[in-house]
This record gives C-alpha cells, sequence and structure tokens, in this order.
C-alpha cells in the first residue's frame, strides 16, 4: 500500500477518535417506519419530518431516533412541554 494512502488511514482513524471535530449542517433521511416511510431532515439547526405527529409536536420518534443515531453530531432536541391546560 502507498505511504500517502496508510498516512490518510491513520489520519482518519485519529479524526475518528476526536468526535468533537465533527458536526452535521445539512441532513436527508428515509426513516423506515413501521407502516410507511417517512423523510426527516434537518438544516439550519432545525428538524422537521414527514409524519402527522412532528406537524402538531415538532418532534416525533423518527427525529428522536436519528439524534440518538449522531449522538453528538447534532444539538439535542428539547422535549414539547404541556401547557396548563393539558394540551
Amino acid at each position: 500500500m502507498q505511504s500517502s494512502i496508510i498516512g490518510k488511514i491513520e489520519k482518519a482513524r485519529r479524526y475518528a477518535a476526536e468526535p468533537e471535530r465533527f458536526g452535521v449542517e445539512v441532513l436527508s433521511v428515509i426513516v423506515r417506519g413501521d407502516n410507511t416511510d417517512h423523510r426527516v431532515e434537518f438544516a439550519d439547526e432545525a428538524w422537521s419530518c414527514t409524519c402527522g405527529f412532528f406537524g402538531e409536536w415538532s418532534i416525533c420518534s423518527h427525529t428522536m431516533a436519528i439524534e440518538r443515531v449522531l449522538a453528538g453530531l447534532v444539538p439535542p432536541q428539547p422535549l414539547p412541554v404541556a401547557s396548563a391546560t393539558g394540551t
């Protein structure tokens, strides 16, 4: 193997050991749900999902799952707070 490739592999290992070097700016993912697929996107520090629950709550199981998969690479989503009226 060429020494230049070996050097790149070593550098990649070093980068991978330092996850604080990374951050996601734009992301588009298809989540294969139990009933249908959903598109989840992250851009401009905001999440979106095509599922109905996200439309009402601005958070859903799909965005939370991707947040877990990408732990540390995307900022955590604030959980919704129930209002005093229970809605």
